[in-house]
């Protein structure tokens, strides 16, 4: 067991959105998995769900990452060989 538990610090500026505390903190404070970042300012990082929700819905929306839409136009749905349809 190490005795001392090595800390990860962000450089100065850097600010992250943690989804677990819900709030903006400055350096990596959480682990990668629980936040959003790394933004140039607070206020981005404040802003991170409402971008990451904009985001998301241009994605839905985009031809090139909607399987589903691409699928019906070849008419591939269920044909993924797994003997279920």
């Amino acid at each position: 067991m190490a005795l001392f538990k090595k800390r990860q610090v962000g450089k100065p500026g850097e600010w992250y959105y943690c989804l677990v505390h819900k709030k903006v903190e400055e350096g990596p404070e959480c682990p990668a998995k629980d936040r959003f970042g790394p933004y140039e300012t607070p206020e981005e990082a404040n802003h991170a769900m409402e971008t990451a929700q904009e985001r998301n819905l241009e994605w839905q929306n985009d031809p090139k990452w909607n399987d589903r839409t691409r699928e019906d136009e070849e008419g591939t749905t269920g044909t993924t060989g797994t003997g279920t349809a």
